[in-house]
């Protein structure tokens, strides 16, 4: 890898999303009032209650979109006190903005960021395994690019460099097993790319190595190609530990598909690519 790779401009609602120890993303309430210009999360909170009236009325749980935390905070001389805080999930985010304060112009932003996101998550459990693999796959690839970027800037230069980083992200996901071990275990040609492969079930798990990879470079300012390895290494470590404890298939035992571009080829051909309705 000689060039530098390109990252993707991410909006301050993409860049504040977070992902507990399941996978399951959030925002949190302080961030996402900071985000939307609100200098006194009082202000913030009188948007939260009616999205929340909001949430109730579209025969949602409430309980399931909006959870209320305490957060401790530094307030100086070592002091701490405890804050009123909230765990939103994407719906009470776009609730939460169509009930903000319209003049601010982030806020027409995140209204237009959430209606989008939130489309397309009814579009991804509308959708049959091949439209799934078919969109999970763009989305790794466009991943993947983000993490190549990070592991860049944490020292990770050449191909065979960056060869050796993706090795060390699959060894701990797949327990030890390396690109060549993969293929070999799974009955691919050496020609053929094991993501293009993969079903819905694996490439998501691959996805959340890939994003939380990327974020654990560069939140932690990691420097150095055999840093860059370690910490690739582990976080797909935890993802199988995750894996795991959830009684999943290790990906490793998950079946081989047909190859993903011809099923895509075969979608378009049928216009089939998202579910009727889009």
């Amino acid at each position: 890898m000689t060039n530098k790779p390109t990252n993707e401009h991410e909006t301050p609602f993409e860049e504040a999303r977070q992902e507990d120890e399941n996978g399951n993303e959030y925002w949190t309430g302080r961030i996402l009032a900071r985000i939307l210009d609100y200098s006194d999360f009082r202000n913030f909170e009188k948007a939260v209650k009616k999205a929340i009236i909001a949430c109730i009325n579209s025969g949602q749980e409430a309980e399931d979109h909006f959870v209320e935390s305490n957060e401790m905070v530094e307030i100086g001389s070592n002091a701490r006190r405890s804050i009123r805080d909230y765990r939103l999930s994407r719906y009470a985010c776009y609730l939460i903005i169509q009930n903000a304060d319209p003049s601010k112009e982030i806020v027409a932003l995140g209204q237009t960021y959430f209606a989008v996101q939130t489309r397309k998550q009814e579009v991804f459990e509308q959708a049959t395994e091949e439209q799934r693999r078919v969109m999970l796959r763009e989305e790794l690839r466009k991943h993947n690019s983000q993490l190549a970027d990070a592991a860049y800037q944490a020292g990770v230069l050449t191909t065979i460099d960056f060869a050796v980083f993706q090795n060390h992200g699959y060894k701990g996901l797949y327990g030890g097993l390396d690109a060549k071990a993969i293929h070999s275990h799974k009955g691919l040609k050496k020609s053929q790319k094991i993501l293009d492969h993969m079903g819905s079930t694996e490439l998501a798990a691959n996805l959340f190595r890939a994003t939380q990879a990327e974020e654990k470079i560069r939140r932690e300012d990691i420097q150095g190609k055999d840093n860059a390895n370690r910490a690739h290494y582990d976080v797909g470590a935890k993802v199988r530990q995750t894996i795991k404890e959830l009684g999943g298939t290790m990906p490793e035992n998950l079946p081989v598909h047909e190859d993903v571009k011809k099923v895509e080829k075969k979608l378009l051909k049928d216009n089939k690519t998202l579910p009727k309705g889009e």
